[in-house]
């Protein structure tokens, strides 16, 4: 009998999923979503100018390879399509349930009891999507309610409040930023960018598909495949030995530095806009537009400190800046993980507690003292320099091959020594890595342990994830 599946989040992961199980031929499955649609990120991130720093064709299933992307770095509305197409082409839309929020997952009785607000279902098998990046992080500044004006997330962009003249303080000058600046520039009376610490930027190559493109996408054998290959191999070759400290970590500053100095004349703002950390210590900024906004008449960089957030504005140790919105571009809640679901596992051992360092998962997708549960996009998956969805696929093909075992001896469990052992082979990497050189990202706990990123190159993750899972877990 096939097992019983539980899938939370109905992002690339949860999909992925369902797909491939759907493929296999098991339907026995649930996805359970929070939200009234499919899409994850894509779905919540809606800002002007949302969009991926990774090529399209890249950014994509591999088994569904998509011929119509009109550009090479794609925007949120494309992205989410093609999400859609994928959902609508493999019929899973049935088996997910909207507004469905998990609270909790318990292991008990040999089994997974999920509980929804509409109740308490069984599963055999738990496989949880739910991202790194879905949880808006906001900031701790005094005063924060004392505003008299609009405010909001970047990540819950209120489209119906029109900036159009207006005096906005945007907090934050990361990834997200970096996008819906250039948009919101030309348009609001005056912008202040409140920056605590510069981004490397590199230029953004991006160009339009035209007709004849895409056409020779979908009807050439082999274009798509050979262009994908070249855009993955490039990635591996050239930006993750950046991000390993390796031969190509002064080309990737010289190439940041070039573009701050073709693109911000002015001498003081380049030197505000100038990093102290190594590239790739935070996440780089691919972007061609976000520099040119800053130099317009109407923006300033602000890097005084902020004091606190007034009824006006934002007052900074300098004074007050007036302000009549505030957008908080203050990233996610990126190291809590699978919260505010509570997990309990074998014995009614709390995840939580469990990671009370930091989250760690063998392979970033199973747990000691958690049977026939699985995380996609889980600890230490994350990458700097290449395509994500390649590393969900190496996750959800592991899954699948842990499935017959599951279905011959009930469990499938990470043996706590195998997990002990990975911890310390990811923790002889990582000191190898760029990370840990002198800054503060989403990547890091406030205590500097770094437990989102992968610090491979993703040919390895897939070949680790290949293998049989035996003799890292038990059985039964």
């Amino acid at each position: 009998m096939a097992p019983r599946v539980a899938i939370i989040g109905a992002g690339f992961g949860g999909l992925c999923m369902a797909i491939q199980l759907e493929r296999a031929g098991l339907s026995s499955y649930t996805v359970f979503e929070k939200a009234g649609d499919l899409g994850g990120t894509w779905r919540d991130n809606s800002y002007p100018g949302a969009g991926c720093d990774i090529p399209s064709h890249l950014y994509s299933y591999s088994f569904e390879k998509y011929a119509s992307w009109t550009r090479r770095y794609p925007e949120q509305p494309e992205i989410l399509g093609y999400l859609e197409q994928c959902a609508d082409k493999y019929d899973v839309r049935r088996k997910i349930r909207f507004n469905t929020e998990v609270l909790s997952a318990t292991y008990a009785d040999a089994s997974w009891q999920i509980r929804t607000a509409g109740g308490t279902e069984t599963f055999d098998v738990v496989v949880i999507s739910v991202g790194q990046l879905n949880r808006p992080r906001m900031p701790d500044i005094p005063g924060m309610d004392d505003f008299e004006g609009t405010c909001f997330h970047s990540a819950r962009w209120n489209h119906e409040h029109d900036l159009t003249g207006r005096r906005v303080a945007v907090i934050g000058n990361g990834s997200s930023a970096a996008q819906f600046i250039p948009r919101i520039a030309e348009r609001v009376e005056h912008l202040d960018v409140f920056q605590r610490t510069p981004n490397w930027v590199i230029p953004k190559p991006d160009a339009a598909f035209g007709p004849l493109t895409r056409l020779a996408f979908h009807y050439v054998p082999g274009l798509q495949r050979a262009y994908r290959e070249w855009i993955y191999r490039y990635a591996e070759g050239t930006l993750y030995p950046a991000l390993a400290q390796g031969w190509s970590t002064g080309l990737l500053k010289k190439r940041a530095m070039d573009h701050l100095e073709a693109q911000v004349p002015d001498p003081g703002l380049r030197e505000k806009l100038t990093p102290g950390y190594p590239p790739g210590c935070k996440r780089v900024v691919i972007d061609s537009s976000f520099y040119p906004a800053l130099t317009r008449s109407n923006v300033d960089v602000v890097t005084d400190r902020i004091v606190r957030v007034a009824a006006k504005g934002v007052e900074t140790a300098e004074g007050l800046r007036e302000a009549d919105t505030i957008i908080y571009a203050t990233g996610f809640r990126s190291t809590e993980f699978l919260s505010p679901i509570e997990v309990q596992g074998r014995d009614g051992v709390s995840l939580t507690r469990q990671w009370h360092s930091g989250a760690e998962a063998y392979l970033g997708i199973s747990v000691p003292n958690f049977p026939n549960l699985f995380l996609l996009y889980g600890p230490n998956t994350n990458l700097g320099h290449n395509s994500i969805v390649f590393m969900i696929e190496c996750q959800v093909n592991h899954v699948l091959s842990c499935l017959p075992y599951i279905r011959k001896h009930g469990t499938i469990e990470v043996r706590p020594e195998a997990m002990a052992a990975w911890t310390r082979q990811l923790e002889a990497a990582m000191g190898r890595m760029v990370w840990g050189n002198g800054c503060q990202s989403w990547y890091k706990t406030a205590e500097g342990r770094v437990t989102n990123n992968w610090p491979g190159p993703t040919t390895l993750y897939r070949r680790l994830t290949a293998r049989p899972p035996l003799p890292a877990y038990s059985l039964g």
